[in-house]
């Protein structure tokens, strides 16, 4: 057996799956995003969301560092896993033609190539697991690479995988600039506002009490600060913490939460004014989010049209808040 395979594969392999659990650390999923994804009910635990990434990480390392028996095992978890992502993008992509998903840490629409990308995956994982028993039992493909000069097909390996990981269709380039329902942008000239305003979209939103409004309806009277969180999203946390200071640095403004859960399925209901706002089958969150990050603010004027935003994680939405008030105020507050 050709040397280069029973080391490239488990290494490239390796360096996926120790990738995307590193980027999921740095960009953390949350259970909508795997009931968008369509996982399974029982496999939707908090713990097994925040263990995930690191599974990912150790099941890179075993591949990296064993072979033999233990290898082929590991190989073995490998194919299960890959052919659970791959068929969980190929569901979604059938049910919800727009849908998202954290793959590689950050939100990215799925597409055609989503598919090809993880099925490709899913090959090399069969690969791997059949050529790594080859690999020393301690010490795997990388002892096994000590000494080796057959590097050129590993490197052309490595280098399809980065590509299909890495590259971006045009549907898809393009479904990430703008917003569904939302017109391109005109080219403008450096002298013209950075921030190109779209129609408020007139979607059906549901207070906390249960009535059921258009959202550009809903702001006709006052603007709307609308900050997308989740329960079980942890980086949503200072962005929950802070709704009654942002309520007053801008009273102006109804600050309300955009929930992705039905009134009576969430903590964070409230029913005193400003009522939350939720948005269980994600008419708002497909027209102005795009793909759906949590936490993510948005203000919606009063005249029918976005007035800033979207703004994604606490620190963006802290300055954006600021904004706003400078704006309103054309002082800071602090002076």
């Amino acid at each position: 057996m050709p040397v280069a395979l029973t080391v490239s594969l488990p290494l490239v392999l390796a360096a996926v799956l120790i990738a995307s659990g590193v980027a999921k650390l740095r960009h953390p999923d949350d259970l909508n995003g795997w009931r968008d994804l369509g996982v399974p009910r029982g496999l939707r635990r908090t713990w097994l969301l925040r263990l995930h990434p690191w599974g990912e990480i150790v099941l890179g390392v075993a591949l990296a560092v064993l072979g033999g028996a233990l290898g082929v095992l590991a190989g073995a978890v490998a194919i299960v896993l890959m052919g659970a992502y791959t068929f969980l993008i190929v569901s979604v992509l059938r049910r919800t033609p727009d849908a998202s998903c954290s793959c590689f840490g950050e939100q990215a629409p799925v597409t055609g190539w989503t598919v090809v990308r993880n099925a490709w995956l899913t090959a090399l994982a069969v690969a791997t697991t059949a050529t790594i028993w080859a690999s020393p039992l301690w010490g795997g493909a990388v002892v096994a690479a000590m000494g080796s000069w057959w590097w050129v097909l590993g490197l052309a390996v490595a280098a399809v995988t980065v590509f299909l990981i890495m590259h971006r269709d045009a549907a898809e380039t393009t479904a990430a600039a703008i917003p569904p329902g939302a017109s391109a942008p005109a080219v403008r000239s450096d002298e013209e506002l950075d921030y190109v305003r779209v129609r408020t979209p007139a979607v059906p939103v549901t207070l906390a009490d249960g009535t059921v409004i258009s959202l550009r309806k809903l702001a006709e009277q006052r603007p709307i600060l609308l900050l997308a969180v989740s329960e079980t999203c942890g980086t949503c946390e200072p962005v929950i913490e802070s709704i009654d200071r942002y309520r007053e640095l801008l009273p102006e403004v109804d600050v309300r939460f955009l929930l992705m859960r039905e009134p009576d399925n969430s903590e964070l209901t409230s029913t005193t004014e400003p009522q939350t706002l939720h948005d269980p089958h994600q008419y708002v969150a497909g027209s102005l989010l795009d793909v759906l990050r949590t936490p993510t603010a948005i203000l919606v004027g009063v005249d029918g049209w976005l007035a800033g935003g979207p703004e994604t994680g606490a620190e963006p939405i802290e300055a954006f808040v600021q904004d706003i008030y400078d704006s309103l105020h054309a002082e800071d507050p602090a002076r």
